[in-house]
């Protein structure tokens, strides 16, 4: 786990609100719902502007830490977002000093464990403290990378 500046991006994309409480319990889960709808063919192709191949999660408007509600977007990165799809969202993604952790193997298991880990060393203080701000998961063919922004007495960025 090292420390990076995270660059600015702009993602369209789904949104919900949740916990992760709520996640945990399948009558009350949202994400999967929401990352079956991103994952359809052509979720995405009528986004002007694409930025990437990538798919994005944006976590973000954290109510207190992981255990308080926050809200998921789930989209693509855009140059633009003049002309916003019908039922879509906008979010700028400021870019921060961030954790950033590389997740490969079978997803959503690989990312659901490095969030798992990544709690872990937080809450312990092995890590640097997060700031719950806005975090990203950048979903690509290898895998995924996830970037959580840090507190600014950690932000001190290393090379990747």
């Amino acid at each position: 786990m090292i420390i990076v500046d995270r660059p600015e991006l702009l993602v369209v994309g789904h949104v919900v609100r949740t916990t992760n409480a709520a996640e945990a319990d399948p009558a009350r889960a949202q994400l999967p719902a929401l990352w079956a709808r991103a994952g359809a063919p052509g979720a995405f192709a009528h986004v002007p502007g694409r930025a990437d191949e990538n798919v994005y999660a944006v976590l973000t408007d954290y109510e207190s830490d992981h255990n308080g509600a926050y809200t998921q977007i789930v989209g693509v990165a855009v140059h633009t977002a003049a002309r916003l799809p019908e039922g879509m969202v906008a979010v700028r993604v400021p870019g921060v000093p961030s954790m950033h952790l590389e997740v490969r193997g079978p997803l959503p298991q690989t990312l659901i464990e490095a969030w798992q880990y990544l709690w872990k060393h937080t809450e312990s203080g092995t890590a640097p403290a997060r700031a719950f701000t806005t975090d990203v998961e950048v979903h690509h063919p290898a895998g995924a990378d996830l970037y959580v922004a840090v507190r600014p007495s950690y932000a001190e960025p290393q090379s990747s």
